[in-house]
């Protein structure tokens, strides 16, 4: 009797180490899984972080090209602004310098 005993205990044990042994692979086979689904999670994360720096660097030199076509226009404007005012005294004083210059030409000292 004693034998039957201890052949259903042994048995009970090695049944009750099959299952620990089930339960623990498949802990290992969750956190394997676990770990997989957190690694592709961050990856995305990285993508989209990394992609929204890159649409703000983007969109930062796009204003700062803007600001330099700006820039330029406005440069070009001043500059032929100034350019008018300049032909504008120019012409203005013309014939009193070319009076002046033939004074001094016509005019002999003696």
């Amino acid at each position: 009797m004693d034998a039957m005993r201890g052949q259903g205990g042994i048995q009970m044990l090695l049944s009750a180490e099959q299952e620990a042994q089930q339960i623990v692979t498949s802990a290992k086979n969750n956190k394997t899984a676990r770990l997989r689904q957190a690694k592709l999670e961050a990856e995305n994360e990285v993508a989209q972080y990394r992609a929204h720096l890159e649409d703000e660097y983007q969109k930062s030199l796009s204003e700062k090209s803007g600001s330099s076509d700006s820039t330029v226009k406005r440069l070009e404007t001043e500059t032929e602004t100034k350019i008018g005012n300049l032909k504008a005294a120019a012409s203005k004083s013309s014939p009193d310098v070319v009076a002046m210059l033939m004074k001094y030409i016509v005019t002999t000292k003696n």
